[in-house]
């Protein structure tokens, strides 16, 4: 799944994912509107709710990038409806011919990591097989070591599909942790290592591994010192837009190709409409909110360009 990704950013020029991570307060009033008096005011409202709001960005977006990312916490917090959102949404996606990376951070012991693993790798009931997530890619936390990593590799090779594993996080609180000093290096490094060892094991034809780094664009610094260390490993990058993140920041993420990394926005391009000028508030707005999408991710797609 590692090349078929890199085929989609060459192909567009683009090394964009948009995160589909809906808020309530973002979705347009028409919208609203017309889902409450369908469906009354109720989960399964709000799941229909999302699922229209993405389907409207995927839409105006499809054509101009390689990958969605949608953020399983926005939907679960709207309990079976929202999780069925979440999935429209990423069947949809892949119907549009987009890579569906699905950010949901697992991590758990190896039984129970085995079954977080369905999520690329499906479920089997008597025999059969069922690719019920939909996703390519998904996030996982590496906190328990090769013991929850493990599962998540049978898939990656066996299925050709891939994984983001956290090693330096966008949020002003990760130092926390990933920058303490284990022998003298930040944890970061010491899971980049790690990464690099368990990514091996795995790689693609295009040569990265299907096994990736999630690298915040908020730590311009330390990105350049993890591409250095991570030559073969694909980086997520979080951040970008309204964390902060610019596309100068990036300059040493990329590869000398200019590739090497895929970098989200979530904010800054599913809520567009409501800081463009040209564009109505969620209150009076209509179907054209998503064309603010689209020039969102314009601008950039421009803005990555010019960092490369």
């Amino acid at each position: 799944m590692i090349d078929q990704l890199i085929a989609k950013i060459k192909e567009t020029g683009n090394p964009s994912v948009v995160g589909l991570d809906p808020a309530y307060a973002m979705i347009p009033a028409y919208i609203r509107r017309e889902m409450t008096e369908t469906w009354g005011k109720t989960p399964k409202a709000v799941g229909e709710m999302f699922f229209a709001f993405n389907k409207a960005i995927i839409d105006a977006v499809a054509d101009l990038i390689p990958a969605v990312k949608p953020q399983i916490a926005m939907y679960e917090r709207y309990g079976l409806e929202g999780l069925s959102a979440y999935i429209r949404t990423a069947e949809y996606a892949r119907e549009k011919g987009l890579v569906v990376i699905g950010d949901i951070k697992r991590g758990d012991i190896s039984s129970t990591a085995e079954a977080y693993a369905a999520h690329i790798g499906g479920a089997e009931i008597e025999g059969e097989s069922f690719d019920l997530w939909k996703e390519d890619f998904i996030t996982v936390n590496p906190y328990f070591g090769i013991d929850g990593i493990r599962p998540f590799l049978t898939p990656c090779q066996e299925q050709n599909k891939g994984i983001f594993i956290l090693v330096k996080t966008s949020n002003p609180g990760s130092g926390q942790l990933q920058d303490r000093l284990v022998d003298g290096e930040p944890l970061y490094c010491r899971v980049a290592d790690l990464v690099n060892e368990w990514g091996a094991e795995a790689m693609g034809a295009c040569g990265y591994s299907k096994v990736g780094a999630v690298v915040g664009a908020t730590h311009p610094r330390q990105g350049v010192e993890l591409r250095e260390r991570m030559p073969h490993i694909f980086f997520l990058v979080p951040g970008y837009g309204a964390q902060g993140g610019k596309g100068a920041d990036l300059k040493g993420y990329f590869d000398k190709d200019g590739l090497g990394i895929i970098v989200n926005s979530s904010r800054g391009i599913i809520a567009a409409y409501q800081k463009d000028a040209d564009f109505a508030g969620p209150e009076e707005v209509g179907p054209e909110f998503a064309e603010a999408s689209r020039r969102a991710v314009i601008a950039m797609k421009e803005d990555l360009q010019n960092a490369v």
